[in-house]
Formats: C-alpha cells, structure tokens, sequence
C-alpha cells in the first residue's frame, strides 16, 4: 500500500513561493499537454465560498495561543472522531465528516480515480466501506459518503475568511498512515494561489485563496482538517512546499483549501452529484506555453477560443500570445491561471497579447470557469 504523494509539494524560490506548472492546463477550456514549462509565483488572491455557521471569533485562536496553552488534548479530543483514514486501492489520505448522513470531504487527489473506499476513525479498528458522491478536481475536493454513517461525528466547521497570520492552528490527519496524528503550527499568511503538480493523467490545478500554515503537512494529511485553536475546522491541509534544491519538503511550509470554499462546493456535490457554480474566472481559451528561441516561455499562447466565450467576444484568437493580465506579467500557463484566480467571473481585464509580432491590448469580461 503505498501513500498518496501528497499533501501535494510545490516548489519555493527565495522570497516568493513557487509552484510547478507541469503541462499546459486549459484555462477556462480544454487542455494542452504541449510546450509546458515549471514555475510561476504565487500570488495573493480572495476565493468566494459559503460562509460557515457557527464560525469562531476573530482572534479567538491568536487569542489562545497568545496565552500560553500548556495542551491542546481538549481540542484534539473534540476535532480527532470527525477525522477518517480514507485508502482506496492506490493509497492512503484523511477526510473529514461532514453531516450525520456520512458525507465526507476530502481532496479529489486522495480519491483519485476511485470510485469504492474504506474508511476509519482514529482507535476504530473496523473499516467501513464508502462510495463516492461527487469529485471537483479544479478546486482538489471531492465528497465521499460512508455507507454506515452511524457513530461517525461531524466536525465543527468555522469561518476561514475571519483567520488571520498568527492564528494558531492544528493539522490532524493521518500523515504516513499513522492514524489520528497532530501537529501545531500557525497561520503563515491567507489568500495564497499556489498550482499544485500535475498528476498522472490530470492537469495541474491552481488553488485560489489557501491558507498557508507552518504546521507540518506530510503524505497522508492530505484532505483532514486544519482546526483553530477553538476546535472549529478551518481549512483542508492539501500539500506542502518542496525546496528547489534536490526536491525535498521545505519545512513549516504548507497549503489548505480554506473551509468556506471546500464546504461551498461539497454542498454542492451533495445536493446535485456535481458543482453547478464554480465561483471561478475564466478566460475561454485553450492554451499552452509560449516558447522563445532560447528555449524560455515567453508567455501564453491561445490554442482555440471557445465559442462565445470570453476570450471570442474580446477577439482572441488562435495564435496569439498573451504576455499580461492588468499589471501582471504571465510569462507561463500557471502565471496565467493565477492571475485569473484572483478575479472573478464578470471582472472586466486587460489582456496585453503579440499578434504577428505586434503588441496590442484587448478589454476583455471574464465568464466563468465550467461547472463539473
């Protein structure tokens, strides 16, 4: 049995995080699996979502942490039976339960291309067989639903968008198949976009508003909970950075999918067997990277423009290359996915592209990204 690769590792470049790009990705479209190149910069983006009931006060977990908590064993006695072993036959990650009728969140990398589970709580020694409900893998989530939900105990979900850096947090899942682990850390700073790895036979996929956290997230947490020092679930720990030299994890530097969003689109998932509003921009285009005759991207380049789409109406077309969003620069597909992560559908942009070596701009309405 081997453990999903993941919480997923991005790359981190001195000052910035950095994400790899593997092939090009559609924005808004199909995709493209030719001229991609690694690395673009994170940025600071804001992601709509559901807000949370019962969400923590502002503070509350800076709060605690400032006043020297001695033990956090109340918080993770109250957070850890809402936490599941999930394995399917390729691997192992973590999910958290959502409702008394055993629907559980967790990310689409961990379920994969499953479509039969079993999932365990902490100190339970008898599985329990699940299915799968629904799976988003633009956002990394997908739903699980256990097919006895007796026992199993919904967590407490908080509101994301009140977390703060400094906020004190806990990640609890099962890193490396040890069932049940913890650890503790803060929040490093909100509103990241970071692009996780492609997978095998997926597109990479960029993750809009995460939460960056200091407390280690290591194969296996991938799709538990990040919890606030009150016990609320804020956010799902998704993937960790990797140092640029030789690839290893970089330390105290992880990713989560905020708990507003996640909860946003499960609902979804549950109430329709797929996501029916996104929430997300899109260009309508499908593209690839551009590359110079050195061999370097020299931005991104349009493949097709859907029909009606936003990039059609603005006049894009086949061949041109995009070298800006507004002010930033998109020298790749991921810089580009990126930019567009932090607006949202109906924003109104400018494109800067190159049309038969001239330079020219376009005002351009984004739509919105397909639903599932």
């Amino acid at each position: 049995m081997r453990i999903t690769q993941r919480a997923r590792r991005t790359g981190l470049a001195a000052l910035a995080a950095m994400v790899i790009g593997g092939s090009g990705f559609a924005v808004g479209a199909g995709a493209t699996a030719s001229g991609a190149t690694p690395a673009a910069t994170a940025t600071a983006t804001a992601t709509p979502g559901a807000a949370a009931a019962g969400a923590a006060a502002p503070g509350a977990a800076a709060a605690a942490g400032s006043a020297g908590v001695a033990s956090y064993a109340g918080v993770v006695r109250q957070v850890l039976p809402s936490v599941v072993l999930i394995r399917t036959s390729e691997g192992l990650g973590s999910g958290v339960v959502l409702d008394r009728s055993g629907n559980i969140v967790t990310n689409a990398h961990v379920a994969g291309s499953a479509t039969k589970f079993q999932v365990q709580v902490a100190g339970d020694t008898a599985p329990r067989s699940a299915h799968l409900v629904g799976t988003y893998p633009p956002d990394d989530l997908a739903v699980i639903r256990a097919d006895d939900p007796s026992g199993l105990q919904p967590a407490k979900f908080g509101n994301s968008d009140q977390g703060q850096a400094g906020d004190v947090v806990l990640a609890i899942g099962n890193p490396l198949g040890l069932s049940g682990s913890v650890t503790q850390g803060i929040v490093s700073a909100t509103d990241r976009a970071v692009t996780e790895p492609a997978a095998e036979g997926s597109a990479a996929a960029t993750l809009a508003g995460a939460i960056q956290t200091s407390a280690p997230i290591n194969p296996g947490n991938s799709g538990g909970a990040l919890v606030s020092a009150s016990g609320q679930v804020i956010g799902i720990p998704t993937l960790a950075a990797a140092s640029p030299q030789g690839g290893s994890q970089a330390q105290g530097i992880g990713f989560a999918i905020p708990s507003n969003l996640a909860r946003d689109i499960a609902s979804q998932i549950i109430d329709s067997g797929h996501v029916t509003n996104s929430h997300r921009a899109a260009l309508g285009a499908e593209v690839t990277t551009a590359l110079g005759a050195d061999g370097s991207p020299r931005g991104v380049g349009v493949v097709t423009v859907t029909s009606g789409g936003a990039a059609e109406h603005a006049g894009l077309r086949a061949g041109d290359v995009i070298t800006a969003v507004g002010d930033a620069q998109t020298q790749d597909t991921t810089a580009l996915s990126q930019s567009l992560a932090a607006a949202r559908p109906g924003d109104k942009v400018t494109i800067t592209f190159s049309r038969a070596g001239q330079e020219r701009t376009v005002q351009l309405t984004l739509g919105e990204l397909p639903s599932s």
